[in-house]
């Protein structure tokens, strides 16, 4: 009787350790998911409005140099979205952040020219291009 009871409470302990473990297993998994989900989320959303005020930049870089119009092509507007896209990437992946500290660099040193130079508005309208492809290069990296 006592062998039988012994071997019971024996399954009972292998039982509670199992169920403890598969608990904390379950638990660890769905803890690493939703910080993946989280940080994928956090991603996309700073990704989509980065290609946003990307576009919007390139907009004003057409306004100006191809339409002339001082309105739509106001370089402050511009440095306005260049800050703002400097910004948004500080949450991002290391490499949109180096593109778009680059976009504020060309972006420096060109926009005086923009309007009159054609090779001052290719060189930002190239450098927003590459930015916009590390950010579709993150997006598509995301599981």
């Amino acid at each position: 009787m006592t062998s039988r009871l012994n071997s019971r409470r024996y399954i009972f302990q292998l039982t509670a350790i199992f169920s403890m473990i598969f608990a904390l297993v379950g638990f660890s998994y769905n803890v690493w998911r939703m910080e993946i989900s989280e940080y994928n989320n956090t991603m996309r959303t700073a990704s989509f409005e980065l290609l946003l005020q990307l576009s919007e930049l390139e907009a004003i870089v057409f306004a100006a140099h191809y339409d002339k119009d001082p309105v739509a092509g106001n370089p402050r507007k511009g440095w306005i979205k260049v800050n703002l896209i400097n910004d948004l990437s500080m949450i991002t992946e290391e490499k949109v952040i180096a593109s778009a500290a680059d976009l504020k660099t060309v972006w420096q040193h060109h926009w005086p020219q923009m309007t009159e130079q054609r090779e001052s508005a290719t060189r930002i309208v190239e450098q927003i291009d590459h930015t916009r492809a590390s950010v579709r290069h993150l997006l598509a990296s995301l599981e």
